[in-house]
């Protein structure tokens, strides 16, 4: 997904345009989850860039976008740009602990 948003629309609140782009992203990596993934030992993550512009958009992560998202009403932006990129990764083994007896 990558979007510009629009921030200031004539026939709506502010916070009611940022409630909707939150959910409209909730739906789109929740859409994303629901994909099936090529085996059992992978998962999805997401690469997330914001920022005003697409040239001054910077990497975050999935659980900023919100804060972003309200840090944007409070400067009073009129449109933002959100990319979130999913990507399948390998879930790391744990290596079993081991216990040294020296006795």
């Amino acid at each position: 997904m990558k979007k510009i948003f629009k921030l200031i629309e004539t026939n709506k609140k502010p916070e009611r345009t940022l409630d909707s782009i939150k959910n409209e992203i909730r739906k789109y990596i929740k859409r994303e989850r629901k994909k099936k993934l090529s085996s059992d030992d992978v998962y999805w993550e997401f690469d997330c860039k914001v920022g005003k512009t697409e040239e001054e958009a910077k990497s975050i992560t999935q659980s900023e976008i919100t804060s972003f998202l309200d840090e944007t009403l409070e400067l009073k932006l009129e449109s933002c740009y959100i990319e979130i990129i999913s990507k399948e990764v390998k879930k790391s083994k744990k290596e079993p602990e081991t216990t040294d007896s020296d006795s």
